[in-house]
């Protein structure tokens, strides 16, 4: 599929100077751009979901951990005393 894109003067020279530093294409820089941007958008959203995912599944079950519960749990990482997730409670 050929798409088009209009930049204005200045962005199109900040393209092809960053591309000639890099020794790479002016069309290999901004088609790298444009992926790492709906890579960064499509895990925004994915975490959102999560979050709104967990938030419903919260109001309707009540079952949590308190930050201080998570804090705990995360600061054993990397130990040799790891513990295991915590219990969710209401």
């Amino acid at each position: 599929m050929a798409t088009s894109l209009k930049i204005d003067d200045t962005l199109k020279g900040r393209v092809q100077h960053l591309a000639s530093q890099r020794r790479r294409s002016a069309h290999w820089i901004m088609l790298e751009a444009i992926q790492q941007y709906v890579e960064r958008e499509e895990a925004r959203e994915s975490f959102k979901q999560e979050a709104l995912a967990s938030w419903a599944t919260y109001q309707e079950t009540g079952q949590h951990l308190t930050g201080q519960e998570v804090r705990t749990w995360l600061n054993t990482w990397g130990s040799e005393d790891k513990k295991a997730v915590p219990e969710c409670h209401k």
